[in-house]
């Protein structure tokens, strides 16, 4: 049983002086839309999607389970053009185990983004129902909401981006959302049982079933910049996604921010979360994955310290396993049923392992600095970052410094040095 405080005997201590810390900007590119509306009215506007829509047609737009900047304004101005076009839409969360495999649940996800039925003034109707609209080579059933089934149309709308654990010309985007999302958890925790490493040949075999099946009208695609922006919104009829899709997941992959540096010997994460990242913080930034998944950013991070969990991911902390050390307050903030739910679902039970808990942010980060081999203290290479869609801003130990001065072209330092603060209970304040 974890008690309130844990009490443990640690050779040497943990009070010594941490770094201090300065803060740096990265320098990325940065492609931005500043006028979301207009960009999809003008999507909307090309014959090839509003062909698509007739007028008193039932359309089913599915919305997932991610964080994606602007998601509830551009849902907005789907459903209003739909409207515009004669349409009756309604919302359905597209998203496989995630809000604990309920459907209030998801319901709950998709509020935390702002997207409710007030907001966007039609319905949400949200089930775990699915029916079986046809089958793979292999036999296995392809699964899809039941709403959805029933509806005359079909909408998406999804990020692009890399995905946490394959690689292929499709990997996080529409055509995941059109196999493993709108499959929910009894299409997803099926298709998991072929192993992740299949995905890039799997998944495109399911979205085609499920075009062929239903009315799937488009995608609306959305990709990125490196700070956390909407770069692109791109409306992609069912029939060209396969071949427009890699596309703009390779411009995600250009505008994905990353840690610029080769070595790490601890990185602190201020807040992992569901809508950071799947896997609660992007294995593509830390460059550190699940057990059973190579992998290689050219970047290596010796230990991980994660402090605290979003609201918006309601306890579900999927991806904690990748930490070292954590906080008592994070661990008395997950959610084991949504946790155990997800983890489960893709077969990756690694993900719902606990790190080393400790009382205090300051414990946390000090326990994972005092075991780095060969590695004094005060040696230590140490980053922070708010979580790993925020690192247009991030802090480095002074140690660090020299490198980060050597190349101006990726850094700028806009503090002086700094001490850590932290509060009475030696916790850190968390940014919004």
């Amino acid at each position: 049983m974890i008690q309130d405080t844990i009490n443990v005997e640690i050779a040497g201590g943990l009070d010594f002086a941490l770094s201090k810390m300065v803060r740096v900007q990265q320098k990325f590119k940065a492609p931005r839309i500043d006028d979301i509306a207009s960009t999809i009215q003008k999507e909307f506007s090309r014959e090839s999607i509003k062909n698509k829509v007739s007028p008193d047609q039932k359309i089913a737009v599915g919305c997932g389970s991610r964080g994606i900047a602007n998601i509830a304004t551009i849902t907005k101005v789907v459903i209003d053009e739909l409207i515009k076009l004669g349409a009756k839409p309604f919302i359905f969360p597209c998203m496989g185990s995630h809000g604990a495999a309920t459907a209030d649940g998801q319901k709950q996800v998709l509020a935390g983004y702002g997207i409710t039925e007030e907001t966007m003034s039609v319905p949400i109707r949200a089930t775990m129902e699915t029916e079986i609209v046809g089958h793979l080579d292999d036999g296995t059933p392809v699964h899809m909401d039941k709403n959805a089934a029933h509806a005359d149309g079909i909408v998406v709308i999804n990020r692009i981006k890399p995905h946490t654990a394959f690689r292929g010309p499709t990997e996080s985007g529409l055509t995941k959302m059109l196999a493993i999302g709108i499959g929910k958890i009894n299409g997803a925790s099926t298709y998991h049982q072929h192993g992740m490493d299949l995905f890039p040949t799997l998944l495109p075999k399911i979205r085609d079933v499920n075009i062929n099946a239903r009315n799937i009208l488009f995608g609306v695609g959305i990709v990125e910049n490196a700070f956390d922006q909407t770069a692109v919104i791109e409306i992609i009829p069912a029939e060209q996604i396969q071949e427009k899709e890699p596309a703009l997941q390779l411009l995600a992959k250009q505008n994905m921010p990353k840690l610029n540096f080769s070595k790490i010997d601890v990185l602190v994460i201020d807040e992992m979360g569901k809508n950071i990242s799947g896997a609660g913080f992007d294995p593509n930034i830390t460059g550190r994955n699940r057990r059973a998944v190579e992998w290689n950013n050219g970047l290596h991070v010796k230990k991980i310290v994660v402090l605290s969990i979003t609201p918006e991911s309601h306890g579900n902390a999927t991806g904690i396993g990748g930490a070292d050390t954590t906080t008592m307050r994070l661990y008395r903030d997950i959610n084991i049923s949504a946790t155990y739910a997800n983890v489960i679902t893709s077969m990756n039970l690694d993900g719902a392992a606990i790190p080393i808990i400790m009382n205090s942010d300051k414990d946390a980060i000090a326990l994972a600095i005092r075991t780095v081999v060969k590695t004094k203290p005060e040696d230590c290479r140490v980053v922070r970052i708010k979580n790993t869609l925020s690192l247009g801003e991030i802090e480095v130990s002074q140690n660090m410094i020299d490198e980060v001065q050597k190349n101006p072209d990726l850094f700028k330092i806009i503090s002086v040095a700094q001490d850590w603060k932290f509060d009475s209970d030696n916790n850190l304040h968390i940014s919004d």
